[in-house]
């Protein structure tokens, strides 16, 4: 079961698509998308990660990160961002890691989850029914009514 809202948001340090070390804490003071899904190149998470690149533009309006968390590797997401012409960051959770503290964890993948993370890092939303082709849409309407 995913974490509850209002659980201050774990803290994590991995490497993304271009091998950057990136932590929660680097975002402090922002609003974050972050959206677990199983795996790279495959239909529902390419789906899910389009829906978040075309409507990219909505979320820097609002000063908000996304960020795409799987357990592949680096290589695998820099194919992945390359082929769909992802702008926002996928960080490569190798070792699970993230997916467990985040409570998303499937037999080896992580479980398509979104959390919004609010600017004092604690969880304001959860989304365990993401519908792909539209998830990023749906997130930002939860986030204007907030």
């Amino acid at each position: 079961m995913a974490l509850s809202v209002g659980t201050k948001a774990p803290e994590f340090t991995v490497k993304d698509t271009n091998g950057n070390t990136v932590s929660l804490s680097d975002f402090a003071g922002k609003t974050v998308v972050m959206y677990f899904y199983p795996k790279d190149d495959t239909p529902g998470c390419t789906k899910e990660a389009q829906s978040f690149r075309d409507n990219y533009a909505e979320y820097q309006g609002k000063d908000m990160i996304v960020l795409g968390v799987s357990m592949d590797d680096e290589a695998s997401h820099k194919a992945f961002t390359e082929k769909y012409g992802l702008p926002f960051q996928l960080l490569a959770d190798i070792k699970g890691a993230i997916t467990k503290a985040y409570d998303v964890e499937g037999s080896g993948y992580s479980k398509r989850v979104t959390y919004i993370i609010d600017a004092e890092g604690k969880i304001s939303h959860v989304d365990e029914k993401v519908k792909t082709d539209s998830h990023a849409k749906d997130i930002l309407e939860v986030i204007g009514t907030k």
